[in-house]
């Protein structure tokens, strides 16, 4: 079972998301506005911190996808660490995320469904 809080944080600039899953360690994402661009910096559980960037398209986004800039922490690309996310916004309560999880060059994809609790 996967649940996501998504919270406003430091005067609205960014957003910190927190995802814990079942049998994994919790996981927290900033995203906030870089320029024309998104940037997220990402804390996982394997102690390294990914940084990527999507730049939206124009008009309604659909989707956002997130590529890899460099990590904290991680002192080769061969080591595993989330190396891309694509956020696809379905409608106002449904999100999947796709990370892409890469060690020795190979990349697993990991889905996510997200749908907003009644009430929140």
């Amino acid at each position: 079972m996967v649940r996501s809080n998504f919270k406003l944080m430091v005067s609205g600039t960014a957003v910190m998301e927190t995802l814990n899953h079942s049998g994994m360690g919790e996981m927290v994402t900033f995203y906030t506005v870089d320029g024309d661009r998104i940037a997220l910096l990402h804390f996982c559980p394997t102690n390294n911190q990914p940084r990527m960037r999507a730049t939206p398209s124009e008009g309604d986004i659909k989707e956002l996808a997130f590529s890899f800039e460099g990590a904290g922490n991680l002192p080769s690309t061969e080591i595993g660490h989330e190396h891309k996310l694509v956020l696809e916004f379905q409608d106002k309560d449904h999100i999947v995320e796709r990370w892409t999880w890469r060690a020795k060059g190979k990349g697993t994809e990991m889905v996510y469904h997200l749908a907003r609790k009644a009430g929140s």
